[in-house]
């Protein structure tokens, strides 16, 4: 009999325990920021502006045993329309081992993690605490606990007043070193409420499919990394953050971003839609995202709410990244760099039929690139010679780059030659140069060819430093601190080559990937920083480092650009100087694409330029912004020679789709340069060149 009570008194605690109040910490939540929350036994009701007239409605069910999102709605007055409900976020994490020995550390990228021992998990969610705050024109709300094998955490969700928009973030972190991952993550619908699940795949054509639960779930090439789920009375999107989810690679192969259906990876119970990545990457180098121990990993989404079909959905969803285009600037023409895409050996001299609109071209002008330099003979070609060889094939670059120009497009020859300075570089000139990476004994610098003019033979790094100097081209290192550049510029920092104003700097790309960071690319940023503090005037350009260049590939969230302050595009047969200048002066900034910056002044001057501070040690700094996603913040950087300093301006009170004018001081006494970077809430942005400082 004792038994028996001691069970029934063990199985009422349990029920107690499961169906207890969660208490919600609302010290930190403003009332009076246009949000409102009610707290009813364990649901939490959150209802935030999402344009004018319109309210969105969450509620939280805390209940453990309960979907989380009961309900999501969109409210116009007095009329409300269910979006959704019963759906429970689900989040798949790979766990994998990181190479810190055999190249540098973190920044590696020629790991191989999936080839090595790692498993995957179900992140485990219960509902234990909640707590909500405010910063700026966000709300977040946080839930935990969330726990899979070596990581803990909790659940984030953050409301953007202005939008539909929220995103949902598993954030964890782990103790363990040397760990690398990715994740899945998604939505399950534990209702009836969605009626049908669309995408826009690879032909850019919007496609439906009829939910069935019983169907397995599959995986899905798609166009803007966007998936949908209509329900009677609006449609539900969601999405990645469109380049913080990509880990690098060398190729931007769509690897099926999206999954639907019933059981995902027979780790998600139930039917639902979400993000995926492909473990195995490109079966190449595959590094997966850094973890490194005690930072806190954002494995997040977002998802935006329409009170109309997919259709309307997808628009919305793709303003955010103005429809996977960079848009035009007034005074400014975009320029990416670093395609090894190979159309001349691999189609013009292999005697292939060669098309009048290539696929590649068509391909940029498509994203909005008004100029593209070119990686090609990346190890296909006869870069030392021979002589016959090599003009041959620089003649057919030169040709095709012609032919394929007009006056909304240059197609600019360069090549990646990795001979003579170290490590990996590229290279630009003004015009077309024809020059062998090769100089036999008695054999002449530079001669007239019949039919190519001046050739030059070029045996060694003076002769490489001599060429750029006499043909105005510039060198920067390709992938600084990574890949075959693991140690330049670094290694060659005193070399005359490289302290050239010939020798550019570097190049940035969002690598290596780490979703505790909220900015892209902090390799080479803090490259740019150490460079200024070497006392050398040096300019980062992006740069994407891809080879295949297709419609169906995933372009946008690898790419960036450049925005070069020129008034127009460079005419082939005159040359592109400018371009080449503009570059060296760094008269330009940088860009993912959905962060920009049509204005920046310090003082009045330019990037570039030099300028003098107040008496104070102050600086008037004036940015103006056009941004897509909620802004994160401004960060003024800058040095003195030995230390870097960071000033962050916070931006979390602007909302989605901004244009504005920025003014403030900069306290910059001391120091000898700065730069200016600003970020949004997707780890997007634009960062501009450096600008010096008068002693």
């Amino acid at each position: 009999m004792k038994l028996i009570n001691f069970t029934l008194l063990f199985f009422l605690a349990e029920i107690t325990i499961c169906s207890a109040q969660i208490k919600v910490d609302t010290r930190q939540f403003n009332p009076k920021n246009e949000a409102e929350l009610q707290v009813k036994g364990n649901l939490l009701e959150f209802k935030w502006p999402t344009a004018a007239g319109q309210k969105g409605t969450v509620v939280l069910d805390l209940s453990a045993s309960k979907p989380l999102f009961q309900k999501i709605a969109l409210n116009k007055g007095a009329s409300q329309k269910l979006i959704s409900e019963n759906l429970d976020p689900t989040f798949i994490l790979s766990i994998g081992k990181r190479d810190l020995l055999s190249q540098n550390g973190w920044n590696i990228f020629f790991d191989k993690v999936p080839l090595k021992p790692f498993k995957s998990f179900p992140v485990q969610f219960k509902k234990k605490t909640a707590a909500v705050r405010t910063e700026g024109s966000h709300t977040i709300i946080r839930i935990g606990e969330m726990q899979c094998e070596r990581f803990e955490g909790v659940l984030e969700i953050t409301f953007y007043n202005g939008s539909p928009l929220f995103n949902v973030a598993a954030v964890m972190s782990t103790d363990v070193d040397a760990t690398a991952v990715v994740y899945d993550a998604g939505l399950l619908n534990k209702a009836d409420s969605w009626k049908q699940i669309s995408w826009t795949n690879t032909g850019d054509t919007l496609v439906h499919a009829t939910v069935d639960k019983s169907n397995a779930a599959k995986d899905l090439a798609v166009k803007y990394r966007s998936i949908t789920a209509s329900s009677a009375q609006g449609t539900l999107a969601l999405f990645p953050a469109p380049h913080q989810y990509f880990y690098p690679l060398d190729e931007a192969f769509n690897l099926k971003f999206t999954w639907y259906g019933n059981n995902y990876r027979d780790m998600a119970p139930g039917y639902g839609m979400g993000i995926r990545q492909e473990l195995k990457g490109d079966n190449r180098f595959v590094p997966w995202f850094n973890a490194p121990p005690n930072s806190k990993q954002r494995m997040n989404f977002f998802c935006l709410l329409t009170d109309q079909d997919a259709a309307d959905a997808f628009t919305a969803v793709k303003r955010f990244t103005n429809n996977d285009k960079y848009v035009k600037l007034p005074g400014f023409k975009t320029m990416s760099s670093h395609f090894h895409n190979e159309f001349i050996m691999n189609v013009v001299l292999a005697g292939k039929p060669i098309p009048e609109k290539p696929e590649f071209v068509e391909v940029f002008k498509r994203l909005g690139v008004d100029m593209v330099h070119l990686g090609e003979f990346h190890y296909t070609a006869n870069p030392k010679g021979p002589d016959e060889k090599r003009l041959k094939e620089l003649k057919a670059l030169f040709e095709q780059c012609e032919r394929l120009s007009d006056r909304d497009f240059l197609l600019m020859p360069g090549e990646e030659p990795n001979e003579f300075f170290g490590g990996h570089w590229l290279q630009i000139f003004p015009k077309p140069v024809y020059w062998v990476m090769s100089r036999d004994k008695g054999v002449p610098y530079v001669e007239d060819r019949p039919g190519f003019g001046k050739v030059y033979h070029v045996g060694d790094k003076k002769d490489m430093l001599k060429l750029l100097e006499d043909e105005q081209g510039l060198a920067w290192t390709a992938h600084a601190r990574t890949k075959g550049s693991v140690n330049a510029p670094d290694v060659y920092a005193q070399e005359d080559f490289f302290l050239s104003d010939r020798f550019m700097g570097a190049a940035w790309k969002a690598m290596p990937a780490d979703l505790s960071q909220p900015r892209l690319g902090g390799r080479v940023l803090g490259l740019l920083d150490d460079m200024n503090n070497w006392g050398l005037k040096k300019t980062v350009i992006a740069e994407a480092d891809l080879f295949t260049i297709t419609h169906q590939n995933e372009m946008y969230a690898h790419n960036n650009v450049n925005y070069l302050m020129l008034d127009k595009i460079p005419d082939y047969k005159e040359g592109w100087k400018p371009v080449v200048e503009a570059m060296q002066k760094g008269k330009f900034f940088s860009s993912t694409g959905e962060v920009l910056m049509p204005e920046l002044k310090v003082n009045g001057k330019h990037s570039g330029e030099t300028l003098s501070l107040a008496a104070d040690g102050t600086a008037d700094v004036a940015v103006k912004l056009r941004w897509t996603f909620p802004m994160n913040f401004i960060e003024v950087v800058s040095g003195d020679g030995l230390r870097v300093y960071q000033e962050k301006i916070d931006l979390t009170k602007t909302k989605a789709f901004g244009d504005q004018l920025f003014q403030f001081k900069a306290n910059l006494k001391g120091r000898k340069w700065l730069r200016v970077a600003a970020w949004d809430i997707a780890a997007n942005g634009a960062f501009s060149q450096t600008f010096y400082i008068q002693p």
